[in-house]
């Protein structure tokens, strides 16, 4: 090959690469523009930018993840990118985790449109990602029916896993922050699995899908099934919601051990759940919302090893009136989240799909896979140098205190730092324990979600992890 020619073919595929990035250049601001919610039905001003859209995790399957995105309030450019997670499974993380807990806007009780600006936002610390995972989940969809028999962990992980590789080439301008995951409940399965998935693919930094991944936290999180089930109990006992005897039927008769509850046990955990027929079991002391019709009350599924009726309800983001806490809100969530012009805002349900928006779809009725436990895979995301996170809103009765202790204490970390109780502002927030590799924390009367109840200390939470700092254990 001679020297001319040779410098003509490379001038030519110089000249091809050039073509191709102005192309990408061209397309790139396209997406996101494309996605820019510009402005919601209700919606008060902001100054900081929100994008709402779709990712193609499967183009042979059309399976497609809806997601919401938030800049952060200040410097954007500067903050790290937080992606959160609700559980289930089956649950969006934009009717519970944004609209209900830590997102910037939360429905109001209204025959028009309304939202409320929430004052204690997570994306004041980060740039916050919601994304409604698997496919089946609030407006994320598939077109091959048979996706949704085949839903489990594995593949919740490996869609969830390709919508952030993606989504990093949809907003590239993102791909050099710090990022981190976090979520709550059955997100003790998400988090952790999506984790694994990135510390695994992560090992050539030069790759084009390397993510600056720097570490995850789980909030009142199902993470091992014996020590979860073992902690509900107990925790219901030491919380005067159960009988001496009916608590002692429990230990004699049942085995949480063993994958399935015998008959015998069965029969005494029904006269268990019967009590959080009356009471919510996601937070003892909230009080319920008076319509007895509203859809949020409908059954959600889970896998684990208690007995079905083990998520009987669904969460009640619940919080005490003393904090002007409206135990109605997920429906008022529903209604906003279904109003056509809401949904073309979002550039959401493109497909029509036939069906309401849900929190949770009760159509996921099989769940192909869930390890026992997530022990395992904590213990490698701690040894690849990640910064792990626990914390646990203390009057839980479904994922409580006692089990995630039980649950810690089974992973058999060395203490660094003991027992300490940590501040906000002249209170006491909750507890804190450090071991090596993970820190615990408590938020003292907060339920299942830990951001509806205690706003305050879940936003100072959330600064303190991003920034690997101790939270103050002393009045501030």
């Amino acid at each position: 090959m001679s020297a001319f020619f040779s410098l003509n073919f490379l001038l030519l595929i110089l000249a091809s690469l050039a073509k191709e990035a102005i192309c990408v250049s061209k397309e790139i601001p396209a997406q996101q523009a494309a996605d820019r919610v510009v402005g919601l039905p209700g919606q008060p001003p902001v100054k900081f930018k929100q994008y709402a859209g779709y990712i193609t995790v499967n183009g042979t399957h059309g399976r497609a993840l809806f997601y919401w995105f938030f800049e952060s309030q200040e410097n954007p450019h500067e903050k790290p990118l937080l992606l959160w997670l609700n559980g289930g499974p089956g649950c969006s993380s934009i009717g519970y985790g944004e609209a209900e807990e830590l997102g910037p806007f939360f429905p109001q009780n209204s025959t028009e449109p309304k939202l409320k600006l929430n004052p204690y936002a997570w994306n004041k610390a980060a740039n916050l990602l919601f994304l409604e995972s698997p496919v089946g989940v609030g407006f994320s969809y598939t077109n091959t029916t048979n996706d949704i028999s085949e839903l489990g962990d594995t593949i919740t992980a490996k869609d969830s896993h390709t919508f952030i590789v993606k989504w990093f080439q949809r907003f590239p301008q993102f791909r050099s922050h710090e990022f981190y995951i976090a979520g709550e409940s059955y997100a003790g399965h998400y988090v952790p699995q999506l984790s694994e998935l990135i510390l695994d693919n992560n090992h050539n930094p030069a790759k084009k899908d390397y993510i600056n991944f720097k570490g995850l936290m789980i909030g009142n999180a199902l993470m091992d099934d014996e020590t979860d089930q073992k902690g509900m109990i107990d925790y219901a006992w030491d919380h005067a919601v159960i009988s001496d005897g009916l608590y002692e039927n429990i230990k004699k008769k049942c085995n949480f051990s063993m994958p399935k509850p015998t008959h015998e046990c069965n029969i005494e955990l029904n006269k268990y759940f019967d009590v959080y027929k009356i009471i919510d079991m996601y937070s003892l002391y909230a009080p319920t919302c008076p319509s007895d019709n509203n859809s949020t009350r409908r059954k959600r599924p889970v896998i684990n090893g208690i007995a079905p009726h083990s998520f009987s309800k669904f969460d009640g983001w619940h919080q005490r009136p003393a904090t002007g806490y409206d135990p109605c809100a997920s429906d008022y969530t529903e209604l906003y989240l279904n109003r056509p012009q809401v949904q073309k805002a979002l550039h959401a349900n493109i497909t029509k799909i036939p069906y309401p928006w849900t929190h949770c779809n009760n159509n996921i009725t099989f769940w192909k896979d869930a390890p026992s436990s997530m022990l395992p895979v904590i213990k490698k995301l701690i040894a690849g140098g990640l910064r792990v996170w626990v914390y646990s809103g203390d009057t839980d009765g479904r994922i409580p205190v006692t089990a995630t202790r039980y649950t810690l204490r089974k992973l058999g970390l060395n203490i660094v730092n003991d027992w300490t109780p940590w501040y906000t502002s002249k209170e006491v927030g909750g507890w804190t324990i450090e071991h090596k590799g993970l820190t615990f924390v408590t938020i003292r009367g907060a339920g299942h979600q830990v951001p509806t109840f205690a706003p305050k200390q879940a936003l100072q939470l959330v600064r303190h992890f991003l920034l690997n700092k101790k939270l103050p254990r002393g009045p501030i």
